[in-house]
């Protein structure tokens, strides 16, 4: 819009501005008080309007590139899409749970379902056999919804008050985990537990508190002091877990 010139604009009382567009006359008005008010609420709404216009341009997707670079913000953007990058059937099948803790995690995760990069969630399964347990853990990149689709689970979390919220869930009961507290998750029935968790992120992370202490080599007598464990169950820890020192 170009600066307004002044005029007498047909012998009017008040003082006048002609407005142009691209070098034509779009609008005459007369700054009497009332439409000189009706003018400055007229400008912020403008403003606005441009913005959310100007915004429209902005990418629906992005698609991760598993081939490209990966970085804080996730994947860079893949460049030839196809409605099979918005499909997954990786949790379909039943995950193994012959190992230590009787439990299998099947994540859905950008690396593994590249259409969630950029989007802010993500999904896995949880298969839990009897006597199944996910151990205490976190995810430092977001916060999780567990719901229970068979069996029963007892889960819970520790704040950072550390005060305990667990209870135990049945077949469509449904749990948030808040981003970065303790949780937990064990099949407390006697027959095969199954849930779906679904993430914040497309990478929500993860650290497995038993893991994180005994599964490295961080000397045994660090996590003597620290932790008021003796040596001897450290180290049995650290055996069962395959960590040294």
């Amino acid at each position: 819009m170009d600066i307004p010139s002044r005029t007498n604009c047909n012998g009017s009382k008040y003082p006048c501005f002609l407005f142009y567009i691209k070098g034509e006359l779009s609008l005459q008005h007369y700054f009497h008080p009332s439409k000189t008010s009706a003018i400055n609420m007229l400008i912020p709404i403008f403003f606005i309007l441009s913005f959310l216009f100007s915004s429209t341009n902005a990418a629906d997707f992005c698609v991760g590139d598993l081939n490209g670079p990966v970085g804080p913000a996730g994947y860079s953007c893949k460049k030839t899409v196809t409605v099979n990058d918005f499909v997954y059937s990786g949790l379909a099948a039943t995950g193994n749970t012959s190992n230590l803790i009787k439990a299998a995690v099947t994540p859905a995760f950008s690396a593994q379902f590249p259409g969630v990069n950029g989007l802010g969630i993500s999904i896995a399964r949880l298969d839990l056999a009897v006597g199944g347990v996910i151990p205490m853990h976190t995810h430092p990149g977001a916060s999780e919804v567990l719901v229970v689709i068979q069996g029963t689970i007892c889960a819970g979390f520790i704040s950072s008050a550390n005060k305990v919220y667990f209870k135990s869930l049945n077949k469509g009961d449904i749990m948030v985990f808040p981003q970065g507290l303790l949780h937990f998750q064990i099949n407390a029935g006697k027959t095969q537990s199954l849930a779906f968790v679904s993430f914040s992120s497309p990478d929500p992370g993860l650290q497995i508190l038993d893991f994180a202490l005994f599964a490295n080599d961080l000397p045994t007598d660090i996590i003597e002091e620290t932790t008021f464990l003796d040596a001897a169950q450290i180290k049995k820890l650290k055996g069962v877990l395959g960590g040294t020192g």
